[in-house]
């Protein structure tokens, strides 16, 4: 019995490439934000209060983004972080909904995760086959 990747015809090597620059530019900026979390520069500060949550979890919050994305980066457990980062991300919608932020500062969270799911499907070949448009 084939698997269903192989059902799926040959594939580019180019594919998974573009899947782990998709990846690795979705981390590198999650990355940036949980060491900003950690740093509490003056912007994530004032973000803090704009969005009423208390200065003292931004370490906390900057520890568990940086956990998440270690277990995303990891082949073996990256489908576990992919899920992790999109409830983690979609607490960040949540948040900007609440205080009314713009579309953009809404839906920039949900760009992010799209850009881990793509990186992902496109990295590996059962995912491509899960997701497949079936004609």
């Amino acid at each position: 019995m084939q698997s269903a990747a192989a059902h799926m015809g040959p594939v580019s090597k180019k594919i998974p490439w573009n899947g782990r620059i998709l990846s690795i530019l979705a981390a590198l900026f999650l990355v940036l934000d949980a060491v900003m979390h950690v740093m509490k520069p003056t912007p994530v500060v004032a973000a803090f209060a704009q969005l009423g949550y208390p200065i003292g979890l931004a370490v906390g919050i900057g520890i568990l983004e940086l956990a998440c994305i270690a277990v995303y980066v990891f082949p073996g457990t990256s489908v576990l972080g992919a899920i992790l980062l999109t409830g983690y991300l979609g607490g960040a919608v949540a948040s900007h909904l609440r205080v009314g932020h713009s579309l953009f500062e809404t839906v920039f969270p949900i760009i992010i995760a799209a850009l881990l799911w793509a990186g992902l499907v496109l990295r590996d070949a059962r995912l491509r086959a899960l997701f497949a448009v079936r004609t």
